[in-house]
């Protein structure tokens, strides 16, 4: 199943030598502006990948933090990810962070299409939803791009760095 292959991408599960490239852009205020982590110290990002390096051995494995490499290049450029949250429905959710140098150049759609059916195809899931900061037009972009459709504005949804933040909420159903 894993690693996931697209036209110019390779998603690979991350391997404690990814710390360095994952800290470039987890530690860059204007890349995490939006989400509910850093910017990172060093500390923060080894831990981060501990964590998801621990999640790859998990049975059945319900939890994918991949690391969205260039094709050509194999340079780590961002992540993408998928969990299965409900596994009696079958609903999963979705994420993603790029580093600001490879912003609008298609790289997140690209992934995040790949995960998107990874999720349908591999884990059965009949709905995957995200969410993202109203002001993040970008990453709205990037899911209506992939056919999802907004569902819904879920207010105060997140308490994130020391602030309560609302939340567009994006879906698309497995036969979409």
């Amino acid at each position: 199943m894993i690693p996931l292959e697209t036209q110019r991408l390779i998603l690979r599960d991350f391997v404690e030598s990814d710390w360095q490239a994952v800290h470039q852009y987890a530690s860059d205020p204007k890349v995490v502006r939006y989400l509910t982590f850093g910017p990172n110290s060093e500390e923060d990002t080894k831990n981060f990948l501990q964590k998801e390096i621990l999640l790859q051995g998990e049975e059945p494995r319900q939890h994918f933090a991949l690391a969205v490499t260039l094709k050509a290049q194999k340079q780590l450029i961002g992540i993408c990810r998928i969990s299965t949250l409900d596994t009696d429905n079958k609903i999963g959710s979705i994420g993603y962070c790029f580093s600001k140098e490879f912003w609008g150049q298609g790289y997140a759609t690209e992934a995040v299409k790949a995960v998107v059916s990874f999720g349908f195809q591999e884990l059965g899931l009949h709905r995957i939803f995200a969410t993202c900061h109203p002001e993040n037009i970008a990453s709205a972009r990037v899911m209506q791009k992939i056919g999802m459709q907004q569902e819904g504005y879920l207010r105060e949804h997140h308490w994130i760095k020391g602030e309560w933040r609302d939340s567009w909420l994006y879906a698309i159903l497995e036969h979409e």
